[in-house]
């Protein structure tokens, strides 16, 4: 639970450097709850394409973390 406040806290600041695919995928799976079929369905894509998007997401915002820190900036 605490690597998922943590990823949201992140996407806070960087959602607006996700595509609008990637961030609705993120958003339907941390905010509403959806399982990865329920997003494969939805979008008519496979189960493992919104997977990929969502582990490309995690990798971008620990990537950009680690670069601009501007969740770590905030907390100080």
């Amino acid at each position: 639970m605490d690597k998922t406040i943590y990823y949201n806290n992140l996407y806070d600041y960087y959602a607006p450097l996700f595509t609008d695919k990637q961030r609705s995928y993120y958003e339907d799976y941390y905010f509403s709850n959806l399982s990865l079929s329920e997003i494969a369905e939805n979008n008519k894509v496979s189960r493992n394409a919104v997977h990929n998007q969502l582990k490309i997401v995690i990798e971008k915002l620990e990537f950009y973390e680690n670069s601009l820190k501007l969740y770590e900036k905030s907390k100080k």
